[in-house]
């Protein structure tokens, strides 16, 4: 089983998150980088393909064997999901469609949704705006692991365990953190889910339905592309809780990994991040950041100092809603 980790508490801090500073400071310097932020005019493009994609899927795996399925859930199509759910990301901050168009911005989420299996994309714009918020804020930001979490999955084997079951603690985790009343968007959400679902069903039995839901739960849990949930926030480093990732599968993620550049500028779209740490260089280059996400999951499992429990927390006030 290995050894207990050492860490048994958060890293509690109380100081305001980085992000808020860093993007005055940045701006102040770079007005230009303003220019950065609006819609991608390419986005819309890229999902429906994807989602067209995984629609043709359906239809060829439809009589392979079941060890097929899952193998090419695992290998093809959950790096299709995972990559949408990152996609649904980027949709929630309004790149898709622009700020004034936040209802397409909804409704298109729910589109890309489609592959996934399970509706996912009303209840992430829900709660994601906290995780931005309130980074790290006790109760607010479900992103952190729970107490339980962070004592029971302290050993390597436990913690591999709790990698694997990423889907599950995500989709669990808020509604014991931070419940919320359901919103109308989140049953349009089901109701569009669950009838695709039905109509693939109909059409070319239960393998396709497997096929799909099977690589979403799979590739969001212990595979390389997972790598960015441990990257982006799990502190590798005392004093650093945000931490960017510039390799190639930024290709596949709508570069996710430039997280540290995200928080900063959440409404510039994943597209145009590279720009900003081209521009503002000497914030970002001297910052800690990850070359690889297998070495990142490489590192949690077998590092005792690494755990659940190794987020910065921080008590926040609740904002006023405008």
């Amino acid at each position: 089983m290995g050894n207990r980790v050492t860490r048994e508490d958060f890293e509690w801090v109380y100081t305001e998150q980085p992000h808020t500073q860093r993007r005055k400071e940045i701006l102040a310097k770079y007005p230009e980088i303003k220019t950065l932020m609006g819609p991608d005019p390419h986005l819309k493009w890229i999902v429906s393909g994807m989602v067209f994609m995984q629609l043709l899927a359906c239809y060829l795996v439809k009589d392979l064997s079941w060890k097929w399925i899952f193998f090419w859930a695992y290998a093809f199509g959950g790096c299709i999901n995972h990559s949408l759910t990152l996609a649904i990301h980027d949709i929630s901050h309004n790149v898709a469609f622009g700020n004034k168009q936040a209802k397409w911005n909804r409704w298109f989420a729910i589109f890309a949704n489609l592959p996934i299996g399970i509706p996912y994309s009303a209840s992430f714009k829900k709660y994601h705006i906290d995780h931005h918020r309130y980074l790290g804020g006790d109760s607010l930001d479900v992103d952190i692991p729970t107490d339980f979490e962070g004592w029971f999955f302290c050993t390597p084997l436990r913690k591999l365990l709790w990698l694997f079951l990423q889907p599950l603690f995500y989709s669990l985790r808020p509604l014991y953190v931070n419940p919320k009343a359901i919103t109308r968007m989140e049953i349009l959400n089901a109701l569009v889910q669950f009838s695709i679902d039905l109509i693939i069903y109909y059409l070319w039995g239960l393998k396709p339905v497997i096929y799909l839901i099977a690589g979403t739960i799979l590739c969001l849990g212990f595979h390389p592309i997972s790598g960015h949930f441990i990257a982006e926030h799990y502190m590798f480093l005392k004093g650093y809780e945000t931490y960017s990732y510039y390799g190639p599968l930024n290709w596949l993620t709508f570069n996710v990994g430039y997280h540290m550049e995200h928080h900063d500028f959440p409404s510039i779209p994943g597209c145009r991040l590279p720009m900003v740490k081209k521009i503002a260089a000497e914030y970002y280059d001297n910052l800690p950041h990850h070359q690889s996400w297998i070495r990142v999951l490489w590192d949690f499992v077998f590092d005792d100092t690494l755990g659940p429990y190794s987020r910065v927390k921080r008590l926040c006030k609740l904002a006023k809603e405008s």
